[in-house]
C-alpha cells in the first residue's frame, strides 16, 4: 500500500505559467480521498473537477488509481495508457514530493496493473 501511495498519487500538475497564479496551481484531483483510501469518493471528486481538462495527466493518473483500487482494471488501463502514449508530458509531484514525468508515472502504473499490485491493494481495502 505504501508503494502505491508514495509512487503514484499526484499532488499538483505543473501547468502553464499564469501571471496571477504562478507556475503551479492546485486542483482537486482526489488526492486527499486517495490517501484516505476513499476510492469511490476520489473517483467522484476527479470526475466532478471542473478546473482541469478531461485529458489532464494528473487527473487521468489519479482517476486510473481510483478505478484500479476499486477493481475496474480495464478502465484504469485506458486512463494510464492515455497518459503513457501522450505526445506531450508534464512534471507531476508525487505524494513523496518527487517530480516525475507524467508518461513515466503512467508507465509505472501500467506495470503495477500488469503485476497485479492494484489487485492486492483492492483485496486489502475490502477488509
Amino acid at each position: 500500500m505504501a508503494i502505491i501511495t508514495s509512487m503514484a498519487l499526484v499532488l499538483l500538475a505543473n501547468g502553464p505559467i499564469d501571471a496571477v497564479a504562478g507556475p503551479q496551481a492546485e486542483f482537486d484531483i482526489g488526492y486527499e480521498e486517495l490517501v484516505a483510501n476513499e476510492n469511490d469518493a476520489a473517483r467522484k471528486a476527479i470526475e466532478n473537477c471542473e478546473e482541469l481538462a478531461e485529458d489532464d495527466p494528473a487527473r487521468l493518473i489519479n482517476h486510473g488509481i481510483a478505478l484500479a483500487r476499486t477493481g475496474n482494471y480495464e478502465a484504469a488501463r485506458v486512463q494510464f495508457g492515455t497518459v503513457a502514449q501522450a505526445r506531450d508530458s508534464v512534471e507531476l509531484e508525487t505524494a513523496d514530493g518527487d517530480w516525475v514525468d507524467s508518461r513515466r508515472l503512467a508507465r509505472k502504473a501500467l506495470a503495477m496493473l500488469d503485476k497485479g499490485e492494484f489487485a492486492r491493494y483492492y483485496a486489502l481495502s475490502l477488509r
